[in-house]
């Protein structure tokens, strides 16, 4: 009973432990500015293709200085006339200011993305926004 009882307390503590990690990586989205990003890859059903996109936008977000929150996504498939289902990715982006949306456009991990990445896509649509008080 008591090896049991042990088990139970290591066990308790290093779920304790990665929960604490893993909220400390959460970054919350900052609500002053966002940079919403819609590609349209030129061949959305290969596989070869979706993969490159991925790792080359994966690795550009690791690397930047500047988008410290994100969201990569696909299309929901939400069937309401509305709703645009047809780009195959979408990047949301917060920033604190327009300034720093700004210095995170010129970084070279961005531009490095851009360089590695515009193959692949026939359209990007972009949306920036502004909080209103």
């Amino acid at each position: 009973m008591i090896k049991f009882l042990k088990l139970l307390v290591i066990f308790t503590i290093l779920i304790g432990t990665s929960n604490l990690r893993a909220q400390e990586q959460v970054v919350e989205f900052d609500k002053n500015f966002t940079h919403v990003v819609y590609f349209y890859l030129n061949n959305p059903d290969n596989p070869k293709d979706r993969n490159a996109f991925e790792t080359s936008l994966k690795k550009f977000l690791a690397k930047s200085e500047y988008a410290k929150t994100n969201f990569i996504g696909i299309p929901a498939k939400t069937p309401r006339d509305v709703v645009d289902n047809e780009y195959t990715y979408t990047l949301i982006l917060t920033f604190p200011s327009k300034e720093i949306q700004d210095k995170y456009q010129e970084e070279p991990a961005h531009k490095v993305f851009i360089e590695e990445s515009s193959h692949l896509w026939n359209k990007v649509k972009v949306y920036d926004s502004v909080k209103i008080d």
